[in-house]
């Protein structure tokens, strides 16, 4: 059953189609041409894969990112940003990937952190003479910390894929989020030390505590989102209205550079955001149960362990296939389609599978930025209006910088499991 099931899907991936429907179609058409199941099956399994109630935490941490958007707190976040880095060369670079930071600790998207973030960043990067390819690789980059850094749409879909706990998730996740920040602003300082741009910083911002006071409010969205979820005060998936609620009250209230007039449209591009992922977890159900009936699983599981060597070996190898597959293939769908394969073969190990989740997750989000379908990137295109094969070459050390980030990530297990032990244990 397995082969035919890959085979449609490939076959489907080659005539152009999206992923989602790839993958559904594939499920599909395996259960109607090379199984007894009952077609009923079909849609029993789209409706299982999407009636799980910490996939409602999706559309609310989307709205919230766009609200956030429209309401003026990402200038705010921006501008604390930039007071916080002060007038060393390379500071509006510094900016952006700590922007990107703060703005994670909010959305759990790395698109909506592009967007958000780059549509203040890139130009202002452009204008103070930051070559716009290196600009728009820059932001690209920084914005996959969305989905590292909790709360992490891609972090929610491994819990639920792999039936792991989605909180212990978000706080294994902080240390790494953090090394990969930390990552890429060492390589920034590196850059502007030796490159022989001209570029002038525009520091001309607001002091530390003015900045603070200004964007307080704001700050005070992730302490609330996250202090909450740690301390036992609500769930994840309760953190996600949380958010949409304070969001609403900063942007029409406190802020007020968001309307009610505006609410609608916020809500229109939430509901396409939230659809197509939905969409995607549906189809990726279906293609998942087939996997697993299969058996591949186990068969994954017997391959491994004749063809390497302990957990280290195993980490490898699967590094080396997710950066493949992140290049192709949809983060979320490939976290759908893989963490029920390879989880189990992870535990099998000696793994964590808290663990593995972030390794999985880190590496997947290269997938972000990686041609050819690397999905930041294009954004990030957009808003600097470039083509894409530009950036192709000054993408390349950034995706170094955290591939080395992501090494000390995979061998290093207590990077992620120190703050989850702390809290959990």
């Amino acid at each position: 059953m397995i082969v035919p099931l890959v085979s449609f899907m490939m076959l489907l991936l080659a005539g152009g189609l999206p992923v989602a429907v790839a993958v559904g179609l594939a499920g599909i058409l395996t259960i109607h041409f090379f199984s007894s199941l009952p077609p009923v099956l079909i849609g029993q399994q789209f409706y299982v894969a999407i009636d799980k109630f910490s996939l409602v935490a999706i559309p609310f941490f989307v709205l919230a990112g766009n609200i956030m958007e429209v309401g003026g707190i990402s200038q705010r976040l921006i501008d604390f940003a930039k007071s916080l880095v002060g007038e060393v060369r390379g500071s509006l670079a510094l900016t952006c990937v700590l922007a990107c930071m703060i703005f994670a600790a909010v959305s759990g998207s790395g698109t909506a952190t592009t967007f958000a973030i780059g549509a203040i960043m890139i130009p202002a990067l452009q204008k103070h003479g930051y070559p716009t390819p290196w600009a728009a690789s820059l932001q690209a980059t920084s914005a996959e910390l969305g989905v590292i850094i909790p709360p992490s749409i891609p972090l929610i879909l491994y819990g639920v894929a792999a039936d792991v706990s989605i909180g212990e998730l978000f706080v294994a996740s902080v240390l790494p989020g953090l090394l990969v920040g930390g990552a890429l602003m060492a390589y920034v300082l590196v850059w502007t030390r030796f490159s022989k741009a001209e570029i002038s910083e525009g520091v001309d911002g607001y002091p530390v505590l003015v900045a603070f006071r200004r964007g307080a409010f704001a700050l005070f969205m992730p302490v609330i989102i996250l202090g909450g979820i740690y301390g036992g005060v609500f769930t994840p998936t309760e953190a996600s209205v949380v958010a949409v609620f304070y969001a609403l009250f900063v942007a029409l209230v406190v802020h007020r550079e968001m309307s009610w007039r505006d609410i609608p449209a916020v809500l229109h591009k939430t509901v396409i955001s939230s659809t197509i992922i939905m969409f995607i977890i549906a189809a990726a159900g279906l293609f998942s149960f087939m996997i697993n009936r299969s058996g591949a699983p186990a068969m994954v599981t017997d391959w491994l362990f004749g063809m390497v060597d302990g957990p280290i070996g195993f980490l490898l190898t699967v590094n080396l296939f997710l950066l493949v597959v992140g290049m192709f293939i949809e983060g979320a769908a490939a976290i759908i389609v893989l963490a029920p394969i390879l989880a189990p073969v992870a535990i099998a190990f000696g793994v964590d599978p808290v663990h593995f989740g972030i390794v999985m997750v880190v590496n997947l989000a290269l997938g972000f930025v990686t041609p050819p379908f690397g999905v930041n990137l294009f954004a990030a295109c957009t808003v600097a209006k470039i083509p894409a094969d530009r950036v192709f070459r000054p993408i390349l050390p950034f995706i170094g910088t955290v591939l080395v980030a992501l090494t000390i990530i995979t061998f290093l297990p207590q990077i992620s499991l120190f703050l989850r032990d702390l809290v959990y244990r």
